[in-house]
């Protein structure tokens, strides 16, 4: 009832298009939904139903991602909606262990769709769903955790309305989202407030637990900006697996620590570019680093200005490299470079 009188209007609940609700899932695995909004608005206008995000060029689906991170999600939905367009006719499959066995598609995802637009009681476990049970239940056992895991799944298969599962995974998650949030909730008005075994117990910040397995690494990349004197410059495309992997960027020398313009030049990588673009000059384009966080890596970047006479092979315009799918760090850069806004 509270779900019902309380939830926010928003595009996916709206339909029950396994299409639209596995992308809107997929982008809001990873952002909050006033962020994921305009992702999911942008997807949707381009890529309409599953054959259209099929036949679209990955450069495409990578630049529409652009600022989600974890590129390969995107990746894995341009392959899965290959598949299912091709191989199964554009038809989802209606139900969790089907759907399971999709690439990209995991516990979450399957749960969502099958209980959202197939009926089938299959409890979704997402961050919101996790914090909402630790601490209604006062469950100290780490969210993180193979115990864990199996745990919370167990309780909210155990509690979840058969008769309208998709509701109800979709009100915890609301429930969890705006009221049970991580900082600050409001626990005096909260409908769970005599309920509560955490708030009874004055545990409420302390849930839920989260094992910190994650050692956080730093690099330091250094991007050199080719310009031209006709103000081209030179995008490359990243080979190889990784957390960037197809995406463009310009030429990068990773170096063990923070450098200045003479210890940068001594590394052999920046020698190579030097050499092949026949480098005249290189400053700083600012006086510090700039600090992208990943989940397991910090990356301390900046970005070089080199004064090149020419780019015979593969210079672009300034204004074209707004078109290639990039990280959003050097996204930001592009935006903010004085020369892209002649």
């Amino acid at each position: 009832m509270w779900y019902l009188q309380n939830g926010r209007m928003l595009p996916w609940r709206e339909t029950k298009d396994p299409y639209r609700i596995w992308i809107s899932e997929v982008i809001l695995q990873q952002t909050r939904v006033t962020q994921g909004l305009p992702y999911y608005r942008k997807f949707i206008d381009a890529f309409p139903n599953v054959h259209d995000l099929a036949n679209a060029p990955e450069e495409k689906v990578l630049k529409l991602w652009q600022g989600l991170g974890y590129y390969s999600r995107a990746r894995n939905l341009h392959f899965t909606a290959k598949y299912i367009s091709s191989s199964l006719k554009g038809i989802f499959p209606d139900n969790y262990k089907d759907l399971l066995k999709l690439k990209g598609i995991g516990d979450y995802t399957a749960s969502a769709i099958a209980s959202i637009c197939f009926n089938e009681p299959a409890a979704v476990v997402d961050g919101n769903v996790y914090r909402v049970l630790s601490r209604v239940f006062n469950i100290e056992i780490p969210i993180n955790s193979t115990q864990g895991i199996k745990e919370f799944k167990r309780m909210a298969q155990l509690l979840i309305d058969p008769v309208q599962p998709g509701t109800f995974n979709q009100a915890i998650m609301e429930f969890g989202a705006r009221f049970c949030v991580p900082q600050k909730p409001d626990c005096d008005s909260c409908l769970f407030s005599a309920t509560c075994l955490a708030l009874e117990r004055n545990k409420v910040m302390q849930l839920p637990v989260k094992l910190n397995k994650t050692k956080i690494k730093k690099h330091y990349y250094n991007y050199i900006v080719p310009v031209s004197s006709d103000h081209k410059t030179l995008l490359t495309q990243r080979t190889g697996k990784g957390i960037w992997q197809n995406l463009y960027q310009f030429p990068l020398v990773e170096s063990p620590s923070e450098v200045d313009v003479t210890r940068l030049k001594d590394i052999s990588a920046y020698k190579d570019i030097s050499e092949k673009l026949k480098i005249k000059s290189l400053v700083p384009h600012m006086a510090t680093s700039v600090v992208h966080k990943l989940s397991h890596k910090h990356l301390y970047t900046r970005f070089w200005i080199a004064e090149v006479s020419e780019l015979k092979e593969n210079g672009i315009s300034f204004s074209e490299t707004q078109s290639f799918p990039v990280p959003i760090l050097i996204g930001n850069f592009i935006s903010e470079f004085s020369l892209f806004k002649d």
